[in-house]
């Protein structure tokens, strides 16, 4: 690590190799806290290569818990983090929304380490055991929509460093590699990043690798469809710039999207979302965010026609059905 930290600190870049040994290095245990610290810290003060990325996620891939649940057509929907913004749990409230239109998603998560609630959190704030049986996982995903990979439980790599991130409290890699990285490699993602650089990076990968990925980031800094400024879409067909007026909705602030000061508020705003008592910024934001997740399954699925199947989804009751359904099979 000495080394590697040494050749970073002059500037240089690891290659594709070096980046899957420190990251296997790091599964196993090899270095203190202090040495993860400095490595990751490495990552805030300047961009990563797309050596450095892929090489990364091959060292977490190579050593995952592989998940098989068969050839189901699902999509996973996960923002990166990091971007300081500490707004409610967009990204999972839209998988059941999603869900609640019969469509199937693999969720992969984690505990929040730079903000107050993660997907992981505020599932198991109601409640939820995580599990790596293949049996519960696939019932969970026929029966409720939803199945959910704790990340912990599927990549050594990501629990290992999960003490040092919480202490760091910023965003480091990691938040990069989580969205690449689920175990059961779904073909479909909708995946959000908090700068431009990570929109076409994640593009690039998405295409490399045969993944139908959507990448979003909203131009005011969100990982996600915020609402709050203009958003970047890129698919597999291109780059597009949208506005929440061209789905139909307003342009809201972000202090409407906010998570709260703790997991029990940011649970109760989540709640309220999928009951349809929300204030109209929060539902219109995971609204939004799962049109984009339906359009990404089905393409020939026009932006409107995707808004009002989501929007449906909270009002007839689905998108809270599949919700307690996935709770009851995995409490």
């Amino acid at each position: 690590m000495k080394k590697l930290l040494n050749k970073m600190f002059e500037h240089k870049r690891l290659t594709r190799t070096e980046s899957r040994d420190v990251l296997l290095n790091i599964a196993d245990g090899k270095y203190n806290d202090a040495q993860l610290s400095a490595f990751m810290t490495v990552y805030l003060m300047r961009s990563i290569t797309l050596d450095e990325l892929r090489g990364f996620r091959d060292a977490i891939l190579e050593r995952r818990v592989p998940v098989d649940l068969g050839d189901v057509k699902a999509i996973d929907i996960v923002g990166t983090g990091g971007d300081g913004k500490n707004t409610f749990n967009i990204s999972t409230a839209s998988c059941f929304v999603v869900a609640g239109t019969g469509r199937k998603v693999v969720k992969h998560g984690n505990y929040g380490a730079t903000s107050v609630s993660g997907a992981s959190n505020v599932l198991e704030h109601h409640g939820v055991r995580f599990t790596a049986d293949s049996d519960r996982l696939a019932r969970s995903l026929e029966e409720s929509g939803v199945c959910y990979l704790h990340a912990p439980f599927f990549s050594p790599a990501l629990k290992s460093v999960g003490a040092v991130r919480k202490a760091l409290g910023v965003r480091t890699f990691f938040n990069m590699l989580g969205p690449l990285v689920n175990p059961m490699m779904p073909r479909y993602q909708l995946l959000g990043v908090y700068n431009l650089k990570l929109l076409r990076l994640y593009g690039y990968i998405a295409a490399q690798e045969g993944v139908e990925c959507t990448v979003v980031h909203s131009l005011d800094g969100y990982d996600e469809i915020s609402l709050t400024s203009p958003f970047k879409v890129v698919t597999s067909r291109g780059e597009r710039l949208f506005t929440p007026a061209m789905l139909g909705m307003d342009t809201y602030s972000g202090e409407e999207l906010s998570g709260g000061d703790s997991v029990a508020e940011a649970a109760a705003v989540f709640d309220s979302v999928l009951a349809g008592t929300s204030s109209p910024a929060r539902r219109d934001c995971v609204v939004a965010n799962a049109a984009f997740a339906i359009m990404t399954l089905e393409p020939s699925v026009s932006p409107s026609e995707a808004v009002a199947e989501a929007r449906r989804s909270i009002d007839s009751g689905a998108a809270m059905a599949s919700f307690r359904k996935f709770v009851e099979l995995n409490s």
